[in-house]
């Protein structure tokens, strides 16, 4: 495929503009690789963050705080009925996606995927591993409340394989914000502990409760960090074949179903308790168990919330992307407070607004408010090694190696 010497962007903007759908890190990758100067990142950025959201985007938005919140009801019905319903869970929802992604993605099978499958192996494999480990961690009594808290911490482990990986460098605000999200989890989950082993042993760290949760919080920092491996395997994927979000719904839920043996057991054991919950008159006499009409709102409100973010994804810039999801994440948590009655101490909301906090200051979202409200404060240029859009910077090396780089490599 063609390159892009380095030079004057206007040149180059017919080959530049088909990339801007191209996430900052990816955008990234390409300057670092002299495919792209800082420049052009800037002016495709630029690009991206001016938007007026379309129908599709609103519907996204709507199909995200309505799914998303009410399937986090659903599976704490779930899970406060059984805490190892995990399994099935995370099974009923891959199989109702690959259903209906082989009925409208993939048209029956006709259709053939822009990505090779081959590809796909590696990112399906990791998005497997990180479903079952973060629904398989209720069963280490680990309260709802402290598992939406702890899974927003993934910014610290996408920050992390960053920098060793992709050997990112960052400005201090990135990692002030990331030292607040870490202090903030570690006293939500402090708290947790204390108050799961309060009524159990006067000795906590004997207890089987204390050592359980522990166990979990271990798993799910596992699960943060093999789900940030697979977002960067999933930038590049994305970067040199493009993105096919239906597509990819499809494959990442479709080819690990086989791997669903391995806990076959466990799921047909779980489906069999939840037959056994207080029957639910529907109609006419007719009596379903009510935890599996749980589990059915369980699995739609999850295809809803699948739906409506990577249609937001696709519709939206990144800002509105962090605000939809944050702002979601937290309605969960306040009901999930509220409406279960979880306990919450002002510690926990200490540690909730740090990590909230963090996670806004991370993504830069109120600068950029601040820049939607007042655009003339707006940086009109950026230098060569000038912050990209998501706050990161592009290391620009010795003139010979740039001139190398510029005229040797290619977008494989």
């Amino acid at each position: 495929m063609k390159f892009l010497p380095t030079g004057d962007f206007q040149k180059y903007k017919d080959f530049v503009l088909p990339y801007k759908h191209l996430s900052a890190v990816s955008l990234h990758i390409l300057a670092s690789l002299q495919f792209v100067t800082p420049e052009s990142v800037g002016i495709v950025s630029s690009t991206m963050t001016s938007v007026s959201l379309s129908p599709a985007a609103i519907l996204g938005i709507v199909m995200v705080m309505v799914g998303c919140t009410s399937n986090v009801v659903f599976l704490e019905h779930l899970v406060r009925y059984n805490n190892g319903v995990g399994g099935l869970v995370t099974f009923g929802q891959f199989l109702l996606i690959s259903i209906e992604g082989f009925i409208f993605a993939v048209d029956f099978g006709r259709k053939k995927s822009a990505i090779p499958i081959k590809e796909y192996a590696i990112m399906v494999t990791l998005f497997f591993t990180v479903s079952i480990v973060n629904n398989f961690g209720f069963y280490f009594d680990i309260p709802m409340p402290l598992h939406m808290i702890f899974r927003a911490g993934s910014l610290i482990a996408n920050m992390i394989l960053g920098v060793i990986i992709l050997k990112k460098q960052y400005p201090i605000s990135k990692y002030l914000s990331v030292f607040m999200i870490s202090v903030g989890i570690f006293i939500c989950t402090l708290l947790s502990a204390n108050q799961a082993t309060s009524d159990v042993s006067e000795d906590s760290v004997s207890s089987p409760k204390y050592l359980s949760m522990l166990g979990g919080i271990c798993l799910l920092t596992f699960a943060l960090f093999v789900s940030a491996r697979m977002g960067i395997y999933q930038e590049v994927l994305y970067s040199e074949y493009g993105k096919h979000p239906r597509e990819a719904l499809f494959y990442s839920h479709a080819l690990p179903l086989g791997g669903f043996l391995l806990v076959g057991k466990d799921i047909y054991n779980n489906a069999l308790l939840l037959s056994q919950s207080e029957p639910v008159t529907l109609f006419d006499g007719v009596d379903v168990p009510e935890m599996w009409l749980h589990f059915l709102g369980n699995i739609v409100t999850q295809y809803v919330c699948i739906r409506g973010v990577f249609i937001l994804t696709t519709e939206c810039p990144s800002l509105i992307v962090t605000l939809v999801v944050t702002l979601r994440k937290f309605v969960s948590l306040i009901f999930s407070i509220l409406y279960f009655k979880n306990p919450f101490t002002p510690g926990h909301w200490l540690g909730t607004f740090l990590v909230f906090s963090g996670v806004l200051l991370f993504t830069e979202t109120f600068q950029n408010i601040a820049n939607a409200l007042f655009p003339s404060r707006r940086a009109t240029g950026e230098k060569l090694t000038g912050t990209l859009s998501n706050g990161e910077h592009s290391k620009v090396g010795s003139a010979p190696l740039q001139q190398k780089e510029a005229t040797g490599k290619k977008l494989d």
